[in-house]
């Protein structure tokens, strides 16, 4: 493919398929305050010695910072730092206000709460087309096991699961209750199976991926919203919604102005055959439950939702 027909859009797009974690990188400036950003490409890259790598984008503003800094520490975040994520990745505000943390080597700040975390000294730094690379050698490091990773993909935060496929569930096993009758096995097991079928139907019917589809639902419900608000029940960054909803645009399905976003005719359109369609898989999944059960089903887990907000 020729750089003149290189679509950057489609290539962002590629390239979200690979999912990856979510960290913080941190450092100090040349004033001595502390500088944070969201990233991630963080990689492991040599056991003797200990190197790992990420990347930052040479229009940042913390490029210089990170770039001359002699020290950084990486901070993988947990499935409950989303906000923290979000914050780290914007521009505009005191990202360490509220937060909190301590030093470390070189006194980079470290987040009180993680994954896991490693203290490097800055090992090189490498041309990387429009970023730069830097491999950090890991003078200290630890770990947090009962805290679950938090992972992106597809421009949408996620969390860490065993696969469907390494569970075996049976309903009719009653050997023991932890796997027959244990409640979040079975949310889980039924979430796997029935989610399985409903997206690729979207896709054949729609051209529509689980985040644009989440779009689709919220703007249909709520009307315009500023991406900043809608953020957050799409379960995307302000910076990947904008690039989705650029996409979007693109086909004629949303306009997005003043970082406020809204749905085109046909946008709306596909909406609503989007939705009837979802209608009907949540219908297909309930016919094995009456009317009556189906309701209860539905108060009973909105209940248990509403009892840890």
């Amino acid at each position: 493919m020729s750089m003149q027909n290189f679509d950057v859009r489609d290539f962002r797009r590629a390239l979200s398929q690979f999912p990856t974690g979510v960290t913080v990188i941190t450092t100090n400036d040349q004033q001595g305050q502390p500088i944070g950003v969201t990233a991630s490409s963080f990689n492991s890259v040599s056991v003797e010695p200990p190197l790992i790598l990420w990347s930052i984008d040479k229009g940042a503003h913390s490029l210089a910072a990170f770039e001359n800094s002699e020290h950084f520490a990486v901070n993988v975040l947990s499935r409950d730092q989303v906000d923290l994520s979000n914050r780290f990745a914007s521009r505009g505000e005191d990202k360490f206000k509220d937060v909190l943390y301590g030093k470390g080597v070189g006194d980079s700040p470290l987040l009180n709460d993680y994954s896991a975390q490693f203290e490097c000294k800055t090992w090189a730094v490498y041309e990387g087309g429009d970023h730069l690379i830097l491999v950090g050698e890991v003078l200290d490091y630890r770990y947090n096991d009962s805290n679950l990773p938090l992972v992106f993909a597809r421009g949408s935060y996620s969390v860490s699961s065993q696969h469907p496929s390494t569970v075996k569930y049976d309903a009719g096993d009653e050997s023991g209750e932890f796997i027959s009758d244990y409640l979040l096995y079975m949310l889980r097991e039924s979430y796997n199976r029935f989610s399985s079928d409903l997206y690729p139907k979207l896709q054949a019917h729609g051209g529509v991926n689980p985040e644009e589809w989440r779009i689709l639902a919220m703007l249909r419900d709520h009307g315009a919203m500023k991406t900043d608000d809608l953020a957050p029940l799409v379960m995307q960054p302000a910076v990947a919604l904008i690039q989705t909803a650029e996409w979007m645009q693109d086909r004629g399905l949303v306009q997005l102005v003043d970082c406020s976003l809204s749905l085109l005719p046909a946008g709306i359109s596909l909406a609503d055959k989007l939705l009837d369609l979802a209608k009907q898989h949540e219908a297909e999944v309930l016919s094995a439950l009456s009317d009556d059960q189906s309701r209860q089903l539905k108060n009973g887990l909105r209940a248990i939702m509403e009892s840890r907000p």
